[in-house]
């Protein structure tokens, strides 16, 4: 008998409101283990909404978040990054002035343990650690592709490589569930494919994954499990097939037409 994957993201009728616009109500969204889920839907629909109250950047009005067994609603985003969740946002929030390697060195420090004074005082505990610091980040850039240039400034990057540096930072916090909003956004076809090798690398780490994207041959290829999202609701769950046939899929999103 095949063992069924359990969830390791749970949100329970989650709802954010602004006043009296109804930014996310009453959500009930899984992401299974291990697997590559994606929330999809159109501009407005509330995707990168659900993302920050997930993550702690924004608080639900009403609804509880659940991750890996316990409920994680209203923690800050420190917290969630500790118990395991990292993201990248739709628009890159890179240091531009900074090296490549210091961007994603940057992500592992919430992992450490020195203190203040072993910071000011260089002791010999927090030499060590900035030396593991240096070694996971230049593994993570390894990763994604980009070691040999993790001395550029990452502002001098193009596009598709500073989405990398921005997953690779991701995932030098050690997550177990990697958000990605857009990741693809502003990739030529050549970056896409090489980003879609990477989700697949991603996830034989045994991380799962959670995305919002817009490019819909990129979301029915690599997704396990698809959730749509139009104006605060969940309008259809399922596998990528049965999600593009869904009427009100069709009628909310994809419009008549698989280039729509």
């Amino acid at each position: 008998m095949t063992e069924q994957p359990v969830n390791i993201l749970e949100t329970e009728e989650l709802s954010r409101h602004y006043g009296g616009v109804i930014a996310l109500s009453k959500v009930n969204l899984e992401v299974r283990s291990g697997q590559i889920s994606s929330l999809i839907g159109p501009n407005g629909a509330g995707k990168t909404t659900l993302f920050n109250c997930v993550t702690g950047l924004d608080k639900p009005t009403l609804g509880k978040v659940r991750f890996s067994d316990q409920y994680i609603t209203g923690l800050r985003p420190d917290e969630v990054t500790g118990l395991g969740i990292a993201r990248t946002f739709q628009n890159i929030r890179l240091f531009s002035e900074l090296t490549v390697l210091d961007n994603v060195k940057i992500g592992r420090h919430p992992r450490t343990s020195s203190s203040f004074i072993g910071s000011v005082f260089r002791s010999r505990k927090q030499r060590q650690e900035e030396r593991e610091i240096t070694d996971s980040g230049m593994e993570m850039l390894n990763f994604v592709g980009l070691g040999d240039i993790s001395a550029q400034k990452a502002g001098n990057l193009s596009y598709g490589d500073q989405r990398r540096v921005e997953i690779a930072r991701a995932l030098a916090t050690q997550p177990m569930l990697l958000l990605l909003d857009e990741p693809a956004a502003g990739m030529n076809p050549q970056e896409t494919q090489e980003l879609i090798d990477l989700i697949y690398t991603i996830r034989q780490q045994e991380i799962s994954v959670l995305l919002i994207e817009h490019d819909m041959k990129l979301v029915m290829k690599i997704s396990d499990w698809v959730s749509v999202l139009d104006h605060g609701e969940i309008i259809s769950t399922g596998i990528p097939a049965d999600v593009q046939n869904d009427e009100r899929v069709i009628a909310a999103y994809l419009g008549a037409s698989d280039d729509a």
